[in-house]
């Protein structure tokens, strides 16, 4: 891809996509209806660095992804980092929805459905891990786009419901090559039938990062993580 390359891809609400994604680029997530859910996985070009959401909110003392947060990998490189968003809450406690989850919404199956046979976040992003040469055991915590969970009146995790709405975005910045992989499935925690809605995802050259870039001085490990990023591509 140029240098001013420009592309994009548009995913159904239930459907899983993975795309290598160079570093030094901006990936906006448009949510495309209410309530979308976009459970998304990084996996860094040399496969050594995965997502590591405990690392991420401890160090950044946060329960949830927001700007300008770092997202950082097992071995504290920025894999990539929130530059902007319309939602201040992104939840990452809860993870991916599994086959169990799809019980509620009653029997579905490619012989009775075709494609449009309900699959979990699990499935779909295991099937994607599956192209890249990977699996299973590569599978780790996420951050769910667009959803807010939170504490509620009864001290339980609470999905929240309205939380986005058709046109919401939130963008990153790639700072390092990574392997993105995406599932707008349903949250898991989403109580409503089988309705989800779409994500577009835009990719855009990102501009040079300044000395006063939010996410470098957010804070001191921040700042850790985008200059072991910066010494991983040079």
């Amino acid at each position: 891809m140029s240098s001013t390359a420009h592309w994009a891809h548009e995913m159904p609400g239930g459907a899983a996509w993975s795309a290598p994604v160079r570093a030094g680029r901006l990936v906006t997530f448009t949510a495309l209806g209410a309530d979308a859910n976009a459970s998304v996985l990084l996996v860094g070009a040399d496969r050594l660095d995965r997502l590591n959401i405990p690392d991420t909110l401890k160090s950044q003392m946060s329960a949830c992804i927001r700007p300008p947060m770092v997202l950082m990998s097992d071995r504290g490189v920025g894999l990539a980092s929130v530059v902007a968003s319309t939602l201040d809450w992104h939840d990452c406690l809860t993870g991916f929805s599994h086959d169990a989850h799809l019980g509620r919404h009653g029997r579905s199956s490619y012989a009775l459905d075709r494609n449009d046979w309900r699959r979990s976040a699990r499935f779909g992003l295991v099937s994607e891990l599956t192209k890249h040469g990977l699996g299973e055991a590569d599978l780790h915590g996420c951050v769910n786009l667009f959803t807010k969970v939170a504490i509620d009146a009864d001290a339980a995790l609470g999905w929240t419901p309205g939380w986005s709405q058709a046109g919401d975005t939130v963008t990153l910045r790639t700072e390092t090559d990574v392997l993105l992989l995406v599932s707008t499935a349903p949250h898991p925690l989403n109580p409503g039938g089988w309705a989800p809605p779409g994500v577009r995802i835009d990719v855009t050259p990102a501009g040079p990062v300044a000395s006063d870039d939010p996410s470098l001085v957010f804070r001191a490990e921040s700042a850790r993580a985008l200059e072991a990023a910066r010494r991983a591509v040079a």
